[in-house]
């Protein structure tokens, strides 16, 4: 048994990354490769054909319950995710994780239940921490795991946080990791077995909308006290090695720092729609006092008057806290 499935995770500046990548990658790659790029929901992706002129390596999405083939590019499309299932390939507009869809941790995760040690996992380019779970389920189930040097990378968050929390077997920049994976996809691992997580199973589960996954009683974790960002229920937190990560009832899953990201950009959105409200509130409030004004009752004008005056400040403090970018993370999604 050889190691012939490479998974490759990237968010922000990872099209370049893997345009270079699969420029150096020979014809007779003795593995097939599965591509997830955070991308936008809405729209197409021009990623596959990027990746197909790049090299020799012919890149596209796959079709429905495509199986795994040796030198061929498979590119999750927009809005679905990218799952394994035994040797075959699977979209799903399963729960968001880490607010994406398709997910670098899902794909990974699923590729490392069903293949075990024949998966090499990559985490390229990227913000945030997307890609850190999966790098650990592709480890714990007797798979290599490859880094992005972070000072090679344009955004190095997501390869740092990785080898933060996994113990990576090989970290590269760009121009190593061609003949790295090549080098090892001619690995033998026969003989070798490594254990399935339950948890991996119920997770895979849910990204693939399983009826026994979605309706078990039992959720991973435990209560958390915090809200799902995509839904507003419960978050359950979970401990995985060392990493803390929630997932919902209907299976949104939230690392820490994506967590915080998304609530972050959540009190972004609640600012202006507070900020909007209360100034729409001040202008109601002095044309209340105009028309108080014509009919001769400053009585009631001057009631209005302290309303708008109350609003704006209000609306000022708001104002202030926008500027200070209370709030304001920024996106990594890159458009392709």
């Amino acid at each position: 048994m050889r190691r012939n499935v490479i998974v490759v995770g990237a968010s922000a500046g990872g099209v370049e990354a893997l345009r270079e990548l699969a420029a150096e990658l020979p014809p007779t790659l003795p593995a097939a490769v599965l591509v997830v790029l955070h991308v936008p929901a809405y729209g197409g992706s021009v990623l596959p054909a990027i990746l197909d002129r790049a090299g020799a390596l012919p890149a596209a999405h796959p079709s429905a319950r495509e199986r795994l083939t040796e030198s061929a590019i498979r590119v999750a499309p927009p809005d679905q995710h990218l799952v394994v299932v035994d040797d075959h390939i699977v979209t799903t507009r399963g729960p968001r994780e880490n607010g994406n869809r398709p997910a670098v941790d899902v794909l990974f995760r699923s590729a490392a239940r069903a293949l075990g040690p024949r998966v090499i996992g990559v985490v390229l380019s990227g913000a945030l921490d997307d890609g850190t779970a999966g790098l650990a389920a592709i480890a714990a189930c007797g798979g290599l795991t490859v880094v992005q040097d972070p000072t090679d990378a344009l955004y190095p968050g997501m390869p740092e946080s990785a080898i933060a929390h996994v113990e990576v077997d090989h970290v590269a920049t760009m121009a190593q990791l061609p003949e790295l994976l090549v080098r090892l996809c001619t690995q033998d691992v026969a003989g070798f077995e490594a254990p399935v997580s339950p948890l991996f199973e119920v997770e895979t589960g849910l990204a693939l909308m399983d009826d026994q996954a979605m309706n078990e009683e039992n959720r991973p974790g435990r209560p958390s006290g915090f809200s799902c960002p995509d839904c507003n229920g419960v978050l359950f937190e979970i401990h995985d090695s060392d990493l803390t990560r929630y997932r919902c009832r209907v299976g949104h899953a939230w690392s820490s720092e994506s967590l915080l990201g998304e609530q972050s950009t959540q009190l972004d959105s609640a600012l202006w729609m507070a900020l909007r409200g209360l100034e729409e509130k001040a202008a109601l409030a002095r044309t209340l006092r105009d028309r108080a004004l014509e009919r001769g009752n400053p009585l009631s004008a001057a009631r209005f008057v302290r309303q708008a005056d109350d609003a704006t400040r209000a609306a000022s403090t708001i104002r202030a806290l926008l500027e200070s970018h209370l709030g304001m993370t920024g996106g990594d999604t890159p458009s392709v």
